[in-house]
């Protein structure tokens, strides 16, 4: 298969991390402006990244459905755990990190001079390759796009920088207190809640010098673990945990108390048919960001998720939502309609960007 993208794209990396795992054969193909603008969004109905073009000529986009279809057509070395609380709670947090991850991951790299500096000149020269214009001038309009969509227009400002750092500082702890203990999150080989995580933590985190810099020197064990990941392969297996390890509780504890509230509140913009809307959570109040339709139909999945698990499983997947409060939020909103693949045709479109219109 092909992967359209990038080598410095939080999803990018997290899809191939996932593939060298499981050793599917793959040829990564840089993604130019030409193709984000126009070839992919004609194959998929999305501009974004990566996009995956099938030997038989369909094409597949977004990590998550894709992960979802690649684990049944190769069932062998699941990543999605057999247990079922496992596998709701390891979905949680894939979502959780490939979601509520993005906005500090997009904040280090473009608000901090040197980051900005060095990605925007490997993003020119990959993204704008073939463009003909001055390269200072090529940096500088993808420094402009980059910080104007993703960090000051995606609530990022003096009021609220102090907590999207705290977002990542705290994931850091998190992660180091678990990869200190055991290889993986869930024991000795990776699981669908390790290939979340790693999105933001390979590409943005552990490779751009400012949070790199933090990570290594608060949380080496983590800077191992993303090595470790990346060089991992499914050539043996290996042994994971029973239940739901108690040190995923400060994960969970953030999951309710700000990405599923912020959820609900984008969905109620959603169905308001606002483009804007202000949220706080933690105390912090973030203002103007965008409504994304994509994360309407994050909320939708993660109760389908739940709906399908058997009686008894519900019911130790109510008492750790609980325990987390995150179970309030998760039935907050009554009916989040994002009206996105009522067919369950994804991920093979058409697909949804997250911040699509």
């Amino acid at each position: 298969m092909i992967v359209h993208g990038s080598v410095y794209s939080y999803y990018t990396g997290k899809l191939e991390a996932y593939l060298r795992w499981k050793g599917l054969a793959y040829r990564r193909v840089p993604m130019t402006v030409h193709d984000f603008e126009r070839r992919v969004p004609r194959a998929t109905g999305a501009a974004q990244m990566p996009a995956v073009e099938l030997p038989d000529g369909r094409w597949m986009t977004d990590t998550t459905p894709i992960i979802e279809w690649l684990e049944r057509v190769h069932p062998e070395f699941a990543v999605v755990p057999h247990d079922p609380l496992q596998a709701f709670a390891s979905r949680l947090l894939e979502d959780y990190a490939d979601e509520w991850l993005w906005r500090p991951a997009m904040h280090y790299r473009w608000s901090y001079r040197a980051d900005a500096a060095l990605r925007s000149r490997g993003l020119a020269e990959e993204m704008l390759a073939g463009i003909v214009a001055p390269p200072p001038l090529k940096r500088w309009l993808m420094r402009r796009r980059q910080f104007g969509r993703f960090v000051r227009g995606d609530g990022v400002a003096g009021a609220t920088r102090q907590h999207v750092e705290g977002v990542y500082l705290r994931t850091l702890a998190a992660l180091e207190t678990i990869v200190v203990a055991r290889p993986y999150l869930l024991g000795e080989v990776p699981t669908l809640a390790d290939f979340g995580f790693f999105g933001s933590m390979f590409r943005h985190f552990a490779l751009d010098p400012t949070p790199g810099a933090i990570m290594r020197e608060r949380a080496p064990a983590v800077h191992a673990w993303v090595a470790r990941l990346w060089n991992a392969r499914a050539e043996h297996g290996g042994d994971i945990l029973d239940d739901v390890p108690g040190d995923w509780a400060p994960l969970l504890d953030d999951v309710g108390s700000a990405y599923l509230p912020y959820l609900c509140a984008n969905a109620d913009a959603h169905a308001a048919g606002r483009r804007r809307f202000d949220v706080t959570v933690q105390d912090t109040t973030y203002r103007r960001v965008p409504v994304s339709r994509y994360r309407v139909w994050c909320l939708e999945r993660l109760r389908r998720h739940y709906e399908a698990l058997g009686d008894g499983d519900r019911v130790a997947a109510r008492a750790l939502l609980e325990r987390h409060g995150c179970w309030e939020p998760l039935w907050r909103v009554r009916a989040p309609r994002s009206g996105y693949d009522p067919e369950g045709r994804a991920p093979f479109g058409p697909g949804l960007g997250v911040f699509a219109r």
